[in-house]
């Protein structure tokens, strides 16, 4: 089964702990680990890192894509990578409900992605549903984020770090807290690299 098929099948849907779905998941799962423990089991360069990352993913990705070791994901087929991306160390990507990551993203330390939720019904609290993630172009996470399943980080948009965000994030604007908030929009002649939050809140 291609990873488009089985992201379509399981988008949006219940997926109950002793579905035969569920044990699919895991067995793609399983593998991605082992992957995942090979590309952080050592200090490789760049080039050998995207090398571990395309067959992780199985999708060819851009050379001037960088990531920062360790890189940590728990499925590793539906994570799709622009160019000219920057990955920090120790992001998380829970991304079997889809991660795209469009061009130009900055991706700070510590963050996180996900697109997993548990069932809130107590009897089928092992299954799972799952929404997607879109990162678009030249959006900016700081360090330590958490992005939430189903959620949209707008193009040229700044979330501040330790910010968790709940719902979509419009283009051009800068977030800040948990639930993240807007707290201004981005104009082109504003030097962001000059914006502060607050001591404990910086961008990056």
């Amino acid at each position: 089964m291609s990873n488009i098929n089985l992201q379509q099948k399981i988008v949006g849907k219940e997926i109950l702990k002793d579905s035969s779905l569920f044990e699919e998941i895991h067995l793609v799962k399983q593998d991605n680990e082992r992957l995942v423990m090979l590309l952080n089991a050592q200090y490789y360069p760049n080039e050998e890192v995207l090398q571990y990352l395309e067959k992780i993913t199985g999708q060819t990705i851009d050379s001037s894509v960088k990531i920062s070791q360790p890189f940590y994901s728990d499925f590793g087929r539906h994570i799709t990578f622009g160019k000219d991306i920057f990955i920090n160390q120790n992001v998380t990507f829970v991304d079997l409900g889809g991660i795209s990551i469009e061009d130009q993203v900055l991706i700070g330390p510590g963050s996180r992605l996900i697109t997993v939720n548990h069932l809130i019904s107590p009897k089928n609290r092992r299954g799972i549903k799952v929404e997607p993630i879109w990162i678009k172009k030249n959006a900016w996470l700081g360090a330590n984020v958490t992005v939430l399943p189903g959620i949209t980080i707008g193009e040229n948009s700044i979330v501040a770090a330790d910010s968790t965000v709940t719902k979509d994030v419009p283009d051009n604007v800068v977030v800040v807290g948990s639930p993240a908030k807007v707290i201004r929009k981005i104009e082109e002649d504003v030097n962001v690299n000059e914006f502060t939050v607050s001591p404990t809140s910086q961008p990056w």
